[in-house]
């Protein structure tokens, strides 16, 4: 991705993004191995500031664009991918709030503003809880008491906030009421249960919480449980081409490893190429997702959630290629623990996961196209 105008830090950032990378990646066997969070990583990102980097200057932050801050999770991904992602599970809610600050939202303008101040670190479940959420919301004198089962909460171990969803039976129906709450909070309890085949460093980590009171001043949003809500056509956009970037660094760098494994050896002269314009392939997907956000320029709806979930189908398709045709590139020496390639083969599992599912995704576009609602009740 290339944007014509760099903000005055992104100018400045690639020997720091280098320098900081180089420990990253230094460190990843040990985050990896061990199934730790990436905590000295945190530590680091933290004061040099990337927690608020796509914060307006204004407000406190660095003022980076939205593509400038793909582009550097894109790169921090090449390094460690469990960084990446983590820092992406951090900065989408992040920018969401930007999106919200330029139009005008004085409440996100004082979350930027408290985020910049503070340096503080937000752990989300985001799209995990999707339409209905879970867990119970009972109302009680100045806001609720909440109980809660949280899965894949990245970052957790990190975090200073908590950007969360519950349902709520109310008097009208279900609803879900959307949350901002300190991770210190009585009650929020952040398990050690993130032992996994890939991403290992996330710390995505299930999080409980046990009567928690929610004031109803902590509370974002509320929408109806079960149904296609307007909120996704705004936070899909902003989320998935983050998290996207991510994993097309991890790619980079399996091509970057098959490229050094076949040169020289001129029968590997063809996948080699076939790797290429599946890399090609994962970068144009993301570049028009980058493309179709427009920095924060967007006009929500179902079209544009529609046209970013198809490219992150195709980014994610082309993204498995490229690392298993570089896994038979670089060849028996990849397979064995320790060698970054054999990491980034289970990493980039992960991706899948991710809203919406290839399975899920082509069902939602075609009930699109048929004139439906994109999920069935």
């Amino acid at each position: 991705m290339t944007t014509h105008h760099h903000t005055a830090w992104f100018n400045t950032a690639e020997e720091l993004l280098n320098n900081l990378g180089s420990l990253f990646a230094d460190r990843a066997f040990d985050f990896d191995t061990n199934c730790m969070f990436v905590q000295k990583n945190y530590k680091d990102l933290q004061e040099a500031r990337f927690f608020s980097l796509a914060i307006p200057v204004e407000l406190g932050g660095a003022g980076l664009t939205y593509s400038e801050l793909c582009q550097v999770t894109q790169q921090l991904g090449q390094y460690c991918g469990s960084t990446a992602l983590a820092f992406a599970m951090h900065s989408h809610p992040v920018a969401l709030n930007v999106y919200k600050a330029q139009r005008g939202d004085t409440r996100a303008q004082a979350t930027l503003q408290k985020i910049a101040s503070q340096e503080l670190i937000i752990a989300g479940t985001g799209a995990n809880d999707w339409l209905e959420s879970n867990g119970t919301a009972q109302a009680v004198d100045g806001g609720y008491l909440i109980n809660a089962h949280k899965r894949f909460v990245s970052g957790g171990p990190g975090a200073q906030v908590l950007v969360s969803s519950v349902n709520h039976q109310g008097a009208e129906g279900a609803e879900v009421i959307h949350f901002s709450l300190p991770m210190s909070s009585a009650g929020i309890r952040v398990q050690n249960n993130w032992k996994t085949l890939g991403m290992r460093g996330t710390g995505s980590n299930d999080i409980v919480l046990e009567n928690v009171f929610l004031p109803e001043q902590a509370i974002v949003a509320r929408r109806p449980a079960g149904v296609w809500h307007p909120i996704w056509d705004t936070l899909l956009p902003i989320a998935m081409p983050l998290i996207t970037a991510c994993y097309l660094g991890l790619a980079e760098k399996a091509f970057e490893l098959a490229r050094t494994a076949s040169t020289g050896n001129l029968e590997l002269a063809s996948l080699l190429g076939t790797l290429h314009n599946q890399l090609t392939t994962a970068q144009l997907a993301l570049e028009d997702m980058v493309r179709c956000q427009d920095n924060y320029g967007f006009t929500p709806s179902r079209a544009l959630t529609n046209a970013i979930l198809t490219r992150k189908t195709i980014a994610n398709q082309a993204i498995r290629n490229v690392v298993e045709q570089a896994a038979v590139l670089v060849g028996g020496s990849g397979f064995f623990q320790g060698h970054p390639l054999e990491r980034i083969v289970r990493d980039v599992r992960a991706m899948h996961f991710h809203p919406l599912p290839e399975h899920k995704q082509v069902n939602f576009s075609g009930r699109l196209l048929m004139g439906l609602d994109p999920i069935s009740l």
